[in-house]
């Protein structure tokens, strides 16, 4: 009969982690950045902006997240709230994505327009957000950067338009293209009347937007990183039949080449901003 030996000790091994339990975040605790991988408290992300605190890369940043950092308090006034598309060309599955992106992002369209204060100069805005169909072009969106524009015409307010956007919306065809149209003849009245348009390009920034209002305001400021441009690399390479720059059509990129006038950290801007609006205020400082 044997005995068992109580002097002998079962090894006992520990248990390391992959990388991808690693990588998993619990959901609504912890943030992870896209560039550099490294992980955050969601309270310290969204402390920062959306920043990461380690490499600086600039993360997407809701419409109403934005409006409350840059406004002062209670200053903020919505237009075109209840604007909302429908399915003009009855394309298939088109008013389901509606839907469920109004679920996801708590908002009606991609594009969040009113007026308000920075640092006590009052200025109309619109804040394109890429959450909702990659903050395509469609006529409600279209239709409320033009409205937007026509009020700060009318009530003699300067406009900050943040862009963010993957061009015309393809379930709205000929109708998303003609918004091209319609805010650039806004932008043009709004110019002639003496107004002042701050554009601030955020990632991404192409297609017809970046074609149209995007690219003829006053100012033109960028998010550092932000993608900026008409078509994507892969086209341009396979129709200038050329390798381009790695880092084509960066925020960077244009700043270098005329197409921005300053790039700018989030942690920066509003700062910036009101320095601007406060030269653009009526009876405001012209030196």
């Amino acid at each position: 009969m044997a005995f068992k030996n109580p002097f002998t000790k079962k090894k006992k091994y520990a248990s390391i982690p992959s990388e991808k339990a690693k990588q998993d975040i619990p959901h609504g605790l912890m943030q992870k950045c896209e560039s550099c991988q490294k992980i955050f408290y969601q309270k310290e992300w969204k402390k920062q902006l959306n920043v990461c605190p380690e490499c600086g890369h600039h993360h997407k940043l809701g419409a109403y997240e934005r409006i409350e950092h840059l406004m002062d308090e209670q200053t903020f006034e919505e237009w075109d709230k209840e604007l909302t598309s429908n399915n003009p060309l009855a394309f298939p599955g088109y008013e389901e994505k509606l839907e469920k992106d109004k679920e996801k992002t708590g908002l009606k369209e991609a594009v969040v327009t009113g007026k308000g204060e920075i640092n006590g100069s009052p200025t109309a805005i619109a804040v394109m957000d890429a959450r909702f169909r990659m903050a395509s072009m469609g006529a409600i969106v279209g239709e409320k950067i033009a409205r937007a524009i026509e009020r700060a015409k009318e009530l003699q307010l300067p406009i900050i338009i943040f862009t963010a956007s993957g061009g015309a919306r393809m379930q709205e065809g000929m109708i998303s293209l003609m918004q091209m149209a319609k805010t650039s003849i806004a932008v043009d009245r709004f110019n002639q009347a003496g107004g002042c348009m701050i554009v601030v390009m955020t990632n991404p920034t192409t297609g017809g937007v970046s074609a149209s209002f995007a690219s003829i305001g006053d100012y033109h400021f960028a998010e550092p990183g932000a993608l900026i441009g008409f078509a994507g690399r892969r086209i341009i390479e396979q129709t200038i039949r050329e390798k381009l720059p790695k880092d084509f059509q960066t925020a960077e990129f244009q700043l270098e080449h005329g197409q921005v006038d300053k790039v700018i950290s989030r942690h920066d801007l509003k700062k910036t901003l009101s320095v601007v609006l406060e030269m653009h205020q009526v009876g405001g400082d012209q030196t």
